[in-house]
């Protein structure tokens, strides 16, 4: 892994390419879109955690080459970084700024990049990614981790079982081999198997967001133009207060329900198109209410949760 002495890698040349190849394949590096200082906003014990991993990404040159660490740690020339912690809490974005932080080319993958329908084809694509990953110095994502790194089958009886263990076969050899960055994201950090979770260096829990944090991803996702017939201030502060148990996403999604009712009800009304925090609170009412209705409701066949269980390799 190679960094400048301020912990950011070697500016490249921009790396951005057609959305697909010769072969109609979809290309997967890109230039990051954001970076952690300016773009992420976090509960302050993931802020915590995540500063410490910068911290060994930006002295990793005098730790294990000036101090020699890697005589006995030769495995520490990769950085394994795992990012867990529930939905919409800012896993995948804080990913993508992590590369954007360290000037980095990203490459994004989840099970349907990596997929494939023919027998084997699932592991060729991971070896690509690890050799696309060396060949331009690029950050790689794994999102939705648990599904790659879940425990091997033991009793296999049909040909996507093979295909199941082949690929996390695969995985740990590439670890073993890549000298680089890699960052992992789950919602279910528990069904990792243990051969993995010894590799990863950091875990990295992602909280939902405290109380400050709400205060500013209210403050981000009320742009100065919305227009408001109360105070900002008092109308930021009583949100954030509002909002517990709500991850970043759902704040959002919060403000995406609150502006239409706006614009309604100055229709009904025939005054100005003004936000007040009762628009607010009825759709953080909403939000929470899909939380109920969810937890009491599953969409899912037992064939289907059972296929999900043998990938994940809980079974």
């Amino acid at each position: 892994m190679s960094t400048h002495s301020n912990g950011t890698a070697p500016i490249r040349p921009s790396l951005s390419k057609p959305d697909g190849d010769e072969d109609g394949k979809k290309n997967i590096l890109k230039d990051p879109r954001f970076t952690l200082d300016k773009d992420v906003i976090l509960s302050q014990s993931t802020r915590s955690s995540l500063d410490e991993c910068m911290a060994r990404l930006r002295f990793h040159n005098t730790i294990y080459q000036e101090w020699n660490f890697s005589v006995v740690d030769p495995m520490g020339s990769t950085a394994i970084l795992n990012f867990y912690g529930p939905p919409g809490t800012g896993k995948t974005l804080c990913a993508e700024a992590l590369a954007g932080q360290l000037r980095m080319p990203f490459i994004a993958l989840g099970i349907a990049e990596l997929e494939s329908k023919f027998m084997g084809e699932t592991a060729k694509n991971i070896q690509a990614a690890f050799a696309q990953a060396k060949e331009t110095g690029a950050l790689l994502f794994f999102d939705e981790a648990d599904t790659l790194l879940g425990k091997r089958l033991s009793s296999v009886t049909q040909g996507v079982d093979n295909e199941v263990n082949a690929m996390r076969s695969t995985l740990l050899i590439e670890l073993e081999r890549f000298n680089g960055i890699i960052v992992f994201a789950t919602n279910f950090a528990r069904n990792y198997d243990e051969a993995f979770r010894s590799r990863i260096g950091y875990h990295v829990e992602f909280t939902l967001p405290d109380l400050t944090a709400r205060y500013h991803l209210w403050k981000k996702f009320l742009v100065a133009e919305i227009p408001l017939s109360e105070e900002r201030e008092s109308i930021l502060t009583a949100a954030s207060e509002l909002s517990e148990g709500l991850a970043g996403r759902e704040i959002r999604t919060c403000m995406r329900l609150a502006l239409p009712k706006v614009l309604l009800e100055a229709e009904r009304t025939g005054e100005a198109a003004q936000l007040n925090i009762a628009h607010l609170q009825s759709a953080i009412e909403q939000v929470l209410a899909s939380h109920r209705a969810i937890g009491n409701h599953s969409g899912h066949s037992a064939s289907e949760v059972n296929t999900a269980k043998k990938l994940l390799g809980i079974q």
